[in-house]
């Protein structure tokens, strides 16, 4: 198989500027053989009066793709190792008509005109200087067009792709249509000129079907077997099997940090893993598409640049390589030890690697994390002190929001935020609009058992005194304590609200991202919120004790291990429930600074996974008081979507205290 310098990535190789200057030579000598070295000539095509600039073009282009039709069809060649020009549709269209309106006017184009200096052509001069003027205009004008040098940037994107045409198919259209220009450009010539020396000559007839027969013949090779794809023949796959032997299908971290640092426009970095992971970190310069949009959003792009697949680890992008592969993907590569390996290789601070290192090295470290300087994990962000700039990404409610999407959406009369802070904190500064609410002010003595979240009536009596409205959108805002937001989210579940999130990170990482506060308090008037009837999530001692005697019931006690064991007691009885299963409440949370995060849900569904079978799986959670459970309720439930999910509110407390009921050491 042919590889190109493009392919090898070796533009800039001496090997590479000799051949370019070979075919600059031999391009050059051909245009001033077909007359592209008279303005004058060049200028004819407008009137009609001499067609060689159309004649010249088509031909050069159904030569150019007609070969390499057969190139690819034969195996000679790689989309991967050719370099696509991308759709920049605003920006093309203008500079098309620059571009006319000067060859109109001038009778040259850049390329034309070099030919015209070399045969000694003064107004090519003349063209050539000013063609260098304007280009050094733009470049210090740059900063003011830089919007117009993008405008319409859709990426590579193929003409027979748009139209739902196979590539050999739209050739053949295409040859038509060339062939159609060829006798209407001889017609026209004869007509107006009186020339027209091919017009019905048994050339245009004789090159007129040659065109369509390499046409049709490139249909023909390119359909190997219905349904077939080139891809998928096994020359092919015994060339993908070879470079993962080699070790090809990888792409280290250096080398796409380095081309990202360089602005490399032929590299797309993918970040395959969800979207709510994408958006608390992920590596500078990367975009994201889910797994299962892989195929659809990179349709366009097949053998187009480099593109390299990265999630946490290398598991999934390898599984979504070998998919790609075989739906005709030849430039798919992934990221060796992905997220994991660039953080490691790339954002780790010289002073903290094992290995001795030169000045040049530590140099190179230091540029890496200067461009990348948003960290790209938890475990990184705790080393800088620091935490990546979130992105305005739509919540899914109830789920967790981020601060940059509060931030766009405060003043709407809709969006409610509601701080979970001590009240002096509060008075001190707060986000604007945010009303306080203590977590304490919620619970109380219900059935004898303390510290129990009051029932839904008197909820509803404080939500309408805060003025918030069923269709209210809720953000509830913890201070560095998760569980005092989730308990408060327990509150507006239970009165039947549907619009409710937690504010990701709370108010230390809204501080820490320096959005706006305030000690203003906000203007609020009361609303009657509607009585719900009783929840469906909470569940009493009766109905805990009665599912032990289901065996396919989990009970999750969320309490630390040495309170689940009996080691610690704080209650009337050390222990746990028969059968429970402990899973401490902190280890769905991070500690990032005075930051607390949730964790990767891909590391969160693999956590649970291990303990409930299902999500349909009847599942009860508890905690001492409730308010530890509450969060485990809320990961459950809202972020990872576990269905028959049931909150046993009053928990060890009630449990203990009870000497009816069963425990175990």
């Amino acid at each position: 198989m042919i590889s190109t310098f493009f392919g090898l990535d070796a533009l800039s190789a001496s090997g590479a500027m000799l051949v370019a200057f070979a075919i600059g030579m031999a391009f050059g000598l051909s245009l001033e053989q077909a007359g592209f070295g008279s303005s004058r000539r060049l200028a004819s095509i407008f009137y009609f009066r001499d067609m060689t600039v159309l004649k010249v073009m088509f031909t050069a282009l159904l030569v150019a793709m007609l070969g390499l039709q057969y190139a690819q069809g034969l195996g000679l060649i790689d989309q991967g190792q050719l370099f696509f020009m991308p759709s920049i549709y605003g920006a093309q269209i203008v500079g098309g008509l620059l571009f006319g309106v000067g060859f109109v006017m001038g009778g040259w184009c850049p390329g034309t005109a070099a030919v015209g200096l070399a045969s000694g052509r003064l107004d090519a001069l003349v063209f050539l200087a000013g063609a260098g003027i304007g280009s050094v205009l733009f470049n210090e004008m740059f900063g003011i067009v830089k919007g117009f040098y993008t405008w319409g940037d859709r990426g590579v994107q193929f003409a027979w792709q748009a139209l739902d045409l196979s590539a050999a198919l739209f050739g053949l259209l295409l040859v038509l249509v060339a062939v159609a220009c060829f006798w209407g450009a001889e017609y026209m010539e004869k007509r107006v000129q009186g020339t027209g020396r091919y017009w019905r000559s048994p050339f245009l007839r004789s090159f007129s079907t040659a065109m369509v027969l390499l046409a049709l013949g490139s249909m023909a090779l390119q359909s190997i077997t219905p349904g077939e794809k080139v891809s998928d023949t096994p020359a092919r796959s015994a060339t993908f099997l070879e470079q993962i032997e080699s070790a090809e299908d990888h792409m280290e971290p250096e080398e796409v940090a380095d081309r990202l640092m360089q602005g490399d426009k032929g590299l797309m970095l993918v970040d395959i893993r969800p979207a709510e992971e994408y958006a608390l970190s992920h590596i500078a310069g990367a975009v994201n598409i889910p797994l299962s949009d892989l195929p659809a959003a990179l349709s366009g792009n097949k053998g187009q640049g480099t593109i390299v697949l990265y999630s946490n680890g290398m598991t999934h992008p390898a599984q979504a390589r070998d998919a790609l592969a075989r739906m005709g993907h030849t430039n798919i590569y992934i990221l060796t030890d992905g997220l994991v390996g660039f953080v490691d290789r790339i954002l780790k601070p010289a002073s903290l690697r094992a290995e001795p290192l030169s000045a040049a090295r530590t140099e190179k470290i230091n540029a890496w994390r200067k461009h990348f300087a948003a960290p790209a994990s938890p475990a990184e962000a705790a080393a800088e002190g620091s935490l990546p700039i979130s992105q305005p990404t739509p919540p899914v409610w109830p789920g967790l929001v981020e601060p940059a999407w509060l931030s766009q959406n405060l003043g709407s009369p809709e969006v409610r935020v509601i701080e979970i802070r001590p009240q002096p904190q509060y008075n001190s500064g707060h986000i604007p609009g945010a009303v306080c609410v203590s977590p304490e002010n919620l619970r109380g003595v219900v059935g004898g058992v303390s510290s129990m979240l009051k029932p839904a009536h008197l909820l509803a009596e404080m939500v309408s005194l805060m003025g918030i409205r069923p269709t209210d959108t809720v953000v509830l805002v913890p201070d560095d304590k998760l569980q005092d937001g989730t308990l408060v989210a327990m509150a507006f579940a239970r009165i039947g609200h549907e619009r409710f999130g937690i504010l990701n990170g709370g108010f230390q990482r809204w501080i820490l991202e320096k959005r706006p506060v305030t000690t203003e308090l906000p203007q609020v008037q009361e609303f009657r919120y509607p009585v719900a009837p009783p929840d469906g999530f909470t569940v009493t001692y009766r109905q805990v004790l009665e599912s032990l005697k289901a065996p396919d019931t989990v009970i999750i006690d969320v309490r630390p291990t040495e309170f689940y064991t009996g080691q610690k007691v704080e209650e009337a009885r050390g222990g746990h429930i028969p059968g429970a299963k402990n899973r401490p409440y902190t280890e769905d949370v991070s500690r990032i600074g005075n930051v607390t995060m949730i964790k990767p849900l891909e590391e969160l569904a693999k956590a649970y996974a291990l303990i409930v079978p299902t999500r349909q799986t009847k599942t009860i959670v508890h905690c001492r008081t409730g308010h530890q459970a509450s969060q485990t309720y809320f990961v459950m439930r809202y972020l990872l979507g576990y269905q028959n999910l049931f909150w046993y509110d009053a928990g060890w407390s009630e449990w203990a205290s009870r000497s009816e009921l069963p425990v175990e050491n």
